[in-house]
């Protein structure tokens, strides 16, 4: 377990930039989707740009270290596809 946090902290010692992007992305989507709750088509869309923006942010974190690999491409693509579902499923009913 000591192991994990000493590879997490190098991690975030590494890609701060990164990491700082995606959080910040995370939040203006979470402020975004409180603002247009309720209104189905624009839930959507930022859904859709959020889960876009993932995939790219993903895409890019790997691509500077170049470690890019296809493996890791299709990752991100299904974990988005994933975060499509759960929320069409749990925030757009």
């Amino acid at each position: 377990m000591g192991h994990f946090f000493i590879h997490l902290k190098k991690e975030l010692k590494k890609h701060t930039f990164d990491y700082i992007l995606l959080v910040t992305a995370g939040v203006f989507f979470i402020a975004l989707l409180n603002f247009y709750k309720g209104e189905r088509l624009p839930e959507f869309i930022i859904v859709s740009f959020f889960v876009s923006f993932y995939i790219l942010w993903g895409i890019y974190h790997h691509t500077v270290d170049d470690d890019i690999h296809l493996k890791i491409v299709v990752e991100y693509v299904l974990i988005g596809l994933v975060l499509m579902l759960f929320f069409k499923l749990i925030i757009l009913p």
